[in-house]
């Protein structure tokens, strides 16, 4: 599994042949995605998820999307090292993946090694992701469940609002629960969820107070998270969501491959020589673009 991970991560040629092997067995893990401010315990709560998912018997993988190292590229803090409980359970397996400057807090690769860890039989996928704030909103659309992070003393509550998080979260968490002003994030946050729009039959984000260092909480976010699974079956949102993701992986494909055509010599040429005539003003940005995609 890491090789096949090194080969999505290094765009190797080997890797249409990889996913053509792979798509047959995919499509069964619930895939979650664990979001929210530097400094809530993302990767405290994950690694007490996980131990809490392996007492119930799932077999768990785990994606770590860390800044890159803006020298070697590589993933710079290193999630494994503070999952050093699990490192030697079979049935878990850990991966850090360098987000490679990229904005959103995931990483470009992050889909297809997803579907890596899908078809090697993982029950449940946890995707961990940079600490970024307002761009992270990229998870719920990889994501089957998102669950948002928030801890006391942090401002959270104006924080939430102007991120956004609050359309994105399928289920939140309050860690560091022992901390003084735990119940006012929860208060602030119950009612900001209460402003927004929802349908009457859609469902109703749980908000739950957790301590992953002591391990209090983690058992009611498993749950929430597995009812969450059983209420996108029951209301086919599942397959839309799957759907959805699909078709942002495609996009994204196309584009990395449009980037690449454009990145060679001759396609080079012709891009520094549309950007003289704008700069000349005998040719408008529009026209230029349109030039480029039909060569």
């Amino acid at each position: 599994m890491g090789r096949l991970i090194s080969l999505i991560e290094n765009e190797s040629p080997q890797l249409r042949e990889v996913m053509t092997a792979l798509m047959p067995f995919t499509g069964h893990a619930h895939v979650v995605g664990i979001t929210g401010s530097p400094g809530v315990g993302k990767s405290t709560s994950t690694n007490a998820l996980v131990g809490e998912l392996r007492r119930r018997g799932r077999r768990v993988g785990v994606l770590a999307v860390d800044p890159s190292s803006p020298f070697s590229g590589g993933a710079l803090l290193g999630d494994r090292i503070r999952m050093q409980d699990h490192v030697l359970d079979p049935e878990v397996f850990i991966r850090s993946m360098a987000s490679r400057g990229h904005l959103g807090g995931l990483s470009w690769s992050t889909p297809q090694a997803l579907r890596v860890l899908d078809a090697a039989g993982f029950d449940v996928i946890l995707i961990e992701t940079v600490g970024v704030g307002q761009s992270e909103i990229e998870i719920a659309s990889t994501a089957d469940t998102t669950v948002i992070l928030l801890a006391p003393g942090m401002g959270d509550g104006i924080q939430a609002a102007k991120a956004g998080i609050l359309e994105i979260g399928d289920v939140y968490v309050i860690n560091k629960a022992d901390r003084p002003g735990a119940d006012k994030v929860r208060r602030d946050l119950r009612t900001m969820l209460s402003l927004g729009e929802r349908a009457q039959d859609a469902w109703k984000p749980p908000i739950i107070k957790a301590s992953a260092t002591k391990g209090e909480g983690i058992a009611e976010v498993v749950d929430g998270l597995e009812e969450h699974l059983a209420f996108l079956r029951s209301t086919e949102t599942l397959g839309r969501r799957r759907r959805t993701r699909a078709r942002d992986e495609i996009e994204a494909i196309a584009l990395a491959a449009m980037r690449r055509r454009w990145g060679a010599v001759g396609a080079r040429a012709e891009l520094d020589e549309l950007a003289d005539r704008i700069v000349a003003g005998s040719l408008d940005p529009y026209t230029a673009a349109d030039s480029l995609l039909d060569g």
